[in-house]
């Protein structure tokens, strides 16, 4: 009998959540970036062997919200962690022994699912100071692959019997949509700095998949009139950076050529906007009503 399973990747921001998941699958899927939090609603990656479905959930960092959007990212997270027959709790090696899981996430009780706690960035620790993490920790690098297979071998030992919910080629879940955004919020946080990024998301308008090459229409979203200059750069720069970036990605994704028609709009203080959060695909919290 088969195995699928869903399976949580979950820690603070930037602990390599996403990074993770695209070693996993083998597919640059989650977007990667220094800076922290830029993981807003939960990428969906799969692996499936002769008998076995990883369903991966690269969560939004578990963080104290500030303000409303991380409210419902928080809120995202939960909701998965909660659905999950195993969690992988990363914490970055180099920072020492991790705290229990269930005081990182603030939760007053342990998940019901099993949660392995396992050390990232194992790359960037010297073999001397591995001891000081325990003689059991378990310890991966995205970047070497170290750990990695050993990892997939004890998450196969908690996944639940069951037929494969997915086509066995596909490596991700969701639609080409959500990845056109994403890849143009990677490329933001590339290319701006400060608040900006943290500000900056965008719409799909039109997408002709059936073109040659494929048409897709966007709307880059900022919150105050004067970010709209910094999308834009002098002479065009930084737009035409973005979306560069995004359309390599893209391309790659599809195996077609594409072409990435940009506009750039004011949406105010969307971050904190319940009608704006919901259009944009940020699920509703309703604790918080």
């Amino acid at each position: 009998m088969p195995k699928t399973g869903h399976i949580a990747l979950a820690g603070v921001p930037n602990v390599g959540k996403s990074s993770l998941l695209n070693a996993l699958v083998g597919e640059h899927l989650a977007i990667v970036s220094p800076k922290p939090q830029a993981t807003r609603l939960p990428t969906v990656g799969l692996r499936t062997t002769k008998d076995t479905q990883f369903i991966f959930h690269d969560l939004p960092g578990l963080l104290e919200p500030r303000y409303m959007m991380q409210a419902r990212m928080r809120h995202a997270a939960l909701q998965q962690l909660a659905r999950s027959n195993a969690i992988v709790y990363l914490h970055p090696a180099p920072a020492g022994q991790a705290p229990p899981f269930e005081t990182l996430a603030g939760l007053e009780a342990p998940p019901t699912a099993p949660v392995l706690t396992v050390y990232t960035k194992a790359d960037l620790v010297p073999p001397a100071d591995r001891a000081a993490l325990g003689a059991d920790a378990q310890l991966i690098s995205s970047e070497t692959g170290e750990g990695i297979p050993d990892l997939l071998t004890r998450l196969e030992g908690l996944l639940p019997e069951g037929e494969f919910e997915f086509d066995p080629e596909d490596i991700g879940t969701q639609p080409l949509r959500f990845f056109v955004v994403e890849y143009l919020r990677e490329a933001a946080f590339q290319e701006l700095e400060d608040e900006v990024p943290y500000a900056f998301t965008a719409e799909v308008e039109e997408f002709r998949e059936n073109s040659s090459p494929v048409y897709i229409r966007v709307t880059l979203l900022v919150e105050r009139e004067s970010q709209k200059g910094i999308i834009i750069g002098q002479g065009g720069r930084t737009i035409k950076a973005i979306g560069s970036h995004a359309r390599t990605r893209l391309e790659a994704l599809l195996g077609s050529p594409v072409y990435l028609d940009c506009w750039v709009k004011v949406l105010p203080n969307w971050r904190r906007n319940a009608a704006s959060l919901a259009r944009l695909g940020f699920p509703d919290d309703p604790s918080a009503a």
